[in-house]
């Protein structure tokens, strides 16, 4: 019997997960960490809000049991960890990536259908928040990507579907010159994160990647979180493309969520999949051995990869 109870938990664990981000992403819509710097009751944060009272209080008695903050005296006030990383002045801001995680609930909410048809749904797009969340994500860990992807003997760079531009940064800041490749409305946005971060150096491309396009003279490719959106079919072509762009001699490296060769693990990549099958036609997560038959496929040489946290970074060189 305790075996049962112990496994019906962790059964109940799985299924109720979505109790907990459900709150946090309503908090975030809300603002309400931006608020809470400082100790206020429910009742003054709700006329702020213009909220209800007592579905404002029943919400952050909720946020402080996760916690997000702490409760004294009926007055709630962040904790570390949304002060660092849900109030908008801080340099590791992740607000954005859960505007778009609250874009992705409505799109999933949509999966009974999709995996009667196959084809995705698109019930919301923000795609501001999207390219903004990236940013969100790429910042807390570009230093050390761009370390081990190793920039000697690279003067020209290509940051293909460079979104927001946070490792195009990170490259310029190391002496490269960097080109950023992604669609209009990407690059619109990427100036402007660029912009204010004050980073020079970097030039922009813009268009479809699979279609137009992308420049050439580069020692370096650098494709980050592109492929899983694409077939296996439109990941070759890309491959090729950045082949062809590449100087005699010249890199590429590709970073992806890391994914074992049986799709299943680790969880999260094979989560991310069922988000690619949500949200793309034919996209979902893939192993470094897939990525590096594509690359032996389209010339490339000493094809090796090296995992960090939860991505895997494939590395090739061109043939002369």
């Amino acid at each position: 019997m305790p075996r049962i109870l112990d496994e019906a938990k962790e059964l109940r664990r799985l299924w109720s997960g979505f109790w907990s981000s459900r709150v946090i992403l309503t908090a975030n819509n809300y603002r309400v960490f931006e608020y809470l710097k400082a100790p206020q009751k429910a009742v003054e944060l709700a006329n702020v809000l213009k909220t209800d009272r007592r579905a404002t209080e029943i919400l952050l008695d909720a946020l402080t049991g996760l916690g997000l903050l702490r409760k004294a005296a009926s007055r709630y006030k962040n904790t570390g960890i949304s002060n660092r990383f849900l109030t908008g002045e801080s340099a590791y801001y992740q607000g954005d990536i859960l505007r778009h995680a609250d874009t992705l609930w409505k799109n999933w909410s949509g999966l009974d259908g999709v995996v009667r048809t196959g084809k995705p749904h698109h019930a919301a797009h923000d795609h501001a928040s999207f390219i903004k969340g990236m940013h969100n994500l790429a910042v807390l860990k570009a230093g050390k990507v761009i370390k081990t992807v190793g920039l000697r003997g690279v003067k020209k760079a290509l940051d293909l579907g460079g979104g927001p531009g946070t490792y195009a940064m990170e490259m310029a800041r190391k002496g490269a010159s960097v080109t950023l490749f992604d669609r209009p409305e990407t690059v619109k946005l990427s100036r402007s994160v660029i912009k204010k971060a004050g980073v020079k150096n970097i030039g922009f491309l813009q268009g479809d990647f699979l279609y137009d396009d992308i420049g050439g003279g580069y020692d370096l490719v650098f494709i980050s979180q592109v492929l899983h959106s694409c077939s296996e079919r439109e990941s070759l072509q890309v491959i090729e493309k950045s082949r062809d762009a590449l100087n005699p001699h010249g890199r590429i490296v590709i970073q992806e969520f890391y994914l074992q060769e049986n799709r299943a693990s680790p969880v999260q990549s094979a989560l991310f999949s069922i988000n690619m099958l949500v949200n793309t036609p034919a996209g979902r997560c893939y192993s470094p051995s897939e990525i590096k038959r594509w690359l032996s496929r389209a010339g490339f040489r000493d094809t090796r990869d090296a995992i960090m946290d939860d991505t895997a970074l494939v590395f090739g060189k061109k043939e002369n």
